[in-house]
């Protein structure tokens, strides 16, 4: 026979268990599970279920050995749950007509309430309310982490195996993954479900759709849904009981209900309690109200109950509930909203709305919280755009976390900043976040947390420098971070993170303007990880000339004191003053940077497509007509001089290089010679002509045929492209082996990088005088000496 894990957890002795053997009791009598897969189930051994076993048996009582005492347990069970089973059937037969009535008359009654509390949601700066369900619904189902995430007992360098440190990749979205369950599969689950979240996770939000789902005849058809906002029952002036709130709620509703009415509806387990915000409640209110709930879950246990609350919010322990955790949206998810939101007014901007997402990896983090991917939707439906200063929208983003989420729904909360500002609190969050970052501490433990913010508190005027005291307070701060804001959040036990590395980024940025940090951040210009920080620090300053013009130097001295790294940047030079497109020269010198770049790391590659720089560096030296460029790729130069030409050169160029890289059966692209026709095509000087028509004469004639194409190369390829080269060299100045070592490819390879960062920091909003950025753009990617363009090839 099956045995209820509820009717389990429901016995005198299942209280009298360790939370270990709990565990272990319901998966062997509840769940059917042999020893075996409880020890992989629950992850311990089995002297230790052993020992759960005896500790079971003895508060059962149940004597004899081995299986013998399995089996005695397994048969008490079963007869004490028959007999239950027995007991309700008798008083379902006796009462089956009149609490069925009952049920859908109070279904009746409290259904226009039900959809006015819940069938709709109204947050931020939203004009109007917007429907939860149907056709024109904004709800999206949400998912369930059964594991609550700052419970698990990971370390950081687990935490940390999805962050790759050389090439950076973002956390947040692709961060340690759990198992995620539907949430309604999870209602299905428990009787009774305690759901944690962060601030503006959609736990309300949750709870009125499963409202709704039983209103509407779509889950709990034949039980009452009791929706109950805990801070309104906490400040009832006469602080009623549960019971006695209730009665009044359906009084309100229009019916009239003496209390032994709904008190049966109850005893039939004909109610489905969602109690919304324990978080919420006021402290001074927190002790009646948890043991309200305490004493009426337990009086009423034959009810399903689902309560909400913030991770890290109360401190309780309600025995016989099963905590889980609402996970971050995913891509799909965030899909489906964003889709939904717009549906309306303006499909096509949905679909402009995901798009931008995904170019904008820092924004798509925040988008994982349904509070913030609201606030994005409407940014953003406002100007059908992102802010060019991102800066803006994550301040935004922190309002909304920090004052604006609580203040617009009347919330209070305990004080335990000390009487921090939100000025105070953006600081102690930015000098935790700077000090995180430099150190690549993205993750860290509490007890560093705990000390940073000792460090903080202790230089505040009227501070109590008394050690145990700023141990005790840094310990509060902490948690109401948490609880209150989100800002920072436990990923495991005793190891935290920001909730965001946006966020995390952006608290760096705002420490290093608030001192002035800036040969701090100059430091780490080549670092990928930091590119977020430099571009927020730009977006951050009144007047950013100083920093730009700083970046500029620190890039320049990367490869100032490299003889062989000069000489090629006067090479560059030299070749782009020659060259006769309509386009800056910066533009055109970013070219040659891109295309030496791009080659430098793979001697093969280089050789590969000495035919395509040949057609490029032709075109660019006017031996044919320019527009050949917006003929064959449109528009690569429409974005103009403040892109440069890193955009265009990897618009038109990167994918061939990297078809040529990525070929497996071949270091050849399949259509190797058609550079050279193109070539051909270009009216060059006609002794160069001669030269290129007898070197495509050369290539076999089953081209197609990569076996033929690979046995020629074997034999004469080499010979062949050294021919090419050489004919480069004499005729074209360009295909040199330049024959780096190591330490100058990842110089270049900075300085390309860098060089980057600096044109997206102008391109972005900050604000830079028209005077240093025209002078920045006129000499980038100049050697130091600008003048030194005597040698033909240096």
């Amino acid at each position: 026979m099956s045995i209820s894990e509820d009717f389990l957890k429901q016995l005198e002795q299942y209280s009298e268990l360790s939370q270990r053997e709990k565990e272990v009791f319901v998966e062997i009598f509840g769940r059917s599970k042999s020893r075996v897969q409880v020890t992989q189930e629950l992850n311990i051994s089995e002297s230790n279920l052993s020992t759960c076993l005896t500790g079971i048996y003895k508060k059962f009582s149940i004597t004899g050995r081995g299986p013998v005492k399995e089996s005695r347990l397994r048969e008490y069970l079963s007869k004490k749950y028959s007999q239950q089973q027995s007991s309700s059937h008798l008083i379902t037969d006796d009462r089956d007509g009149s609490i069925d009535t009952l049920v859908q008359e109070i279904r009746k009654q409290i259904k226009p309430y039900i959809k006015e509390k819940c069938g709709t949601m109204r947050v931020l700066d939203m004009p109007k309310p917007i429907k939860l369900t149907g056709k024109q619904g904004i709800y999206t189902s949400v998912n369930i982490l059964e594991a609550i995430t700052g419970r698990r007992r990971l370390k950081v360098a687990e935490l940390m195996q999805s962050c790759d440190h050389d090439n950076f990749e973002r956390l947040g979205l692709s961060g340690v993954k759990q198992k995620r369950v539907s949430g309604l599969e999870v209602v299905q689950r428990y009787s009774k479900l305690m759901v944690l979240g962060k601030p503006g996770a959609g736990k309300t939000t949750f709870l009125k759709y499963l409202a709704m789902q039983c209103i509407e005849e779509r889950y709990q058809s034949n039980s009452v849904p009791i929706f109950i906002t805990l801070k309104d029952f906490a400040e009832e002036p006469k602080k009623p009981d549960i019971l006695k709130f209730i009665v009044q709620l359906l009084s309100s509703c229009g019916g009239t209900y003496a209390s032994a009415t709904v008190e049966k509806l109850l005893k039939q387990g004909k109610a489905f309690l969602l109690l919304d915000g324990l978080d919420e409640v006021r402290e001074e209110d927190t002790k009646r109200v948890l043991r309200q709930i305490r004493e009426f879950s337990d009086q009423f246990y034959t009810n399903q109950f689902v309560v909400t609350c913030r991770i890290a919010a109360k401190e309780y322990i309600f025995e016989s509930f099963t905590e889980v955790e609402m996970a971050d949206f995913d891509e799909k998810q965030i899909a489906i909203f964003a889709k939904s939101w717009f549906q309306l007014n303006d499909p096509i901007k949905g679909e402009k709305f995901i798009q931008k997402l995904k170019e904008n990896k820092p924004i798509q983090e925040l988008a994982s919280s349904p509070l913030l991917l609201t606030l994005l939707c409407l940014v953003f439906g406002d100007s059908g755009d992102f802010p060019a200063n991102r800066s803006e929208l994550y301040q935004e983003g922190l309002d909304v976390l920090l004052k604006k989420w609580d203040a617009k729904r009347n919330i209070e909360r305990e004080q335990v900043y000390k009487n921090l500002s939100l000025q105070r609190k953006e600081d102690l969050l930015s000098q935790i976040g700077l000090t995180t970052f430099e150190q690549k501490d993205y993750f860290f433990k509490q007890k560093t947390a705990e000390a940073y913010i000792a460090d903080f508190i202790r230089n505040l005027r009227n501070a109590d420098t008394d050690p145990e005291i700023l141990k005790l307070d840094s310990e509060a701060v902490l948690r109401s971070i948490e609880a209150q804001h989100g800002l920072l959040v436990e990923r495991a036990k005793g190891i935290y993170s920001f909730s965001h590395l946006t966020f995390h980024e952006y608290f760096a940025a705002r420490e290093i303007v608030a001192n002035s940090a800036w040969e701090t951040l100059l430091e780490h210009i080549t670092e990928k990880r930091w590119r977020e920080v430099f571009l927020l620090t730009a977006g951050m300053m009144r007047k950013a000339d100083d920093l730009t013009l700083l970046m500029k130097h620190k890039i320049d001295g990367l490869i100032s004191k490299d003889e062989q790294l000069q000489n090629l940047m006067r090479w560059i030079a030299k070749k782009s003053s020659l060259a006769t497109v309509p386009y800056p020269p910066a533009e055109v010198r970013g070219v040659y940077l891109h295309l030496i770049n791009s080659l430098i790391p793979s001697k093969s590659s280089y050789f590969i497509d000495l035919p395509r720089i040949l057609t490029i560096d032709l075109a660019l030296n006017g031996t044919s007509n320019s527009d050949f460029f917006k003929a064959s790729e449109p528009n690569i130069f429409a974005i103009g001089i403040p892109a440069l030409s890193f955009e265009v050169a990897i618009f038109f160029e990167a994918k061939k290089i990297r078809a040529a890289r990525q070929s497996s059966n071949t270091v050849f692209p399949n259509n190797f010679d058609l550079n050279l026709d193109f070539d051909l095509e270009r009216n060059p000087s006609p002794e160069l002509q001669i030269l290129l028509d007898n070197l495509k004469s050369q290539l076999p004639s089953s081209q197609n045929n990569s076996k033929v194409f690979e046995e020629w190369w074997k034999i004469d390829g080499q010979i062949w492209n050294e021919q090419l080269r050489s004919v480069m060299i004499e005729h074209c100045n360009i295909g040199h082996d330049w024959q780096f070592n190591g330490k100058q490819k990842m110089l270049l390879e900075q300085y390309y990088y860098a060089n980057k960062l600096l044109i997206e920091c102008l391109n972005s909003d900050c604000y830079v005088s028209r005077q240093v950025r025209q002078e920045i753009e006129n000499t980038l990617l100049l050697p130091n000496e600008k003048e030194s363009f005597t040698a033909e090839r240096v």
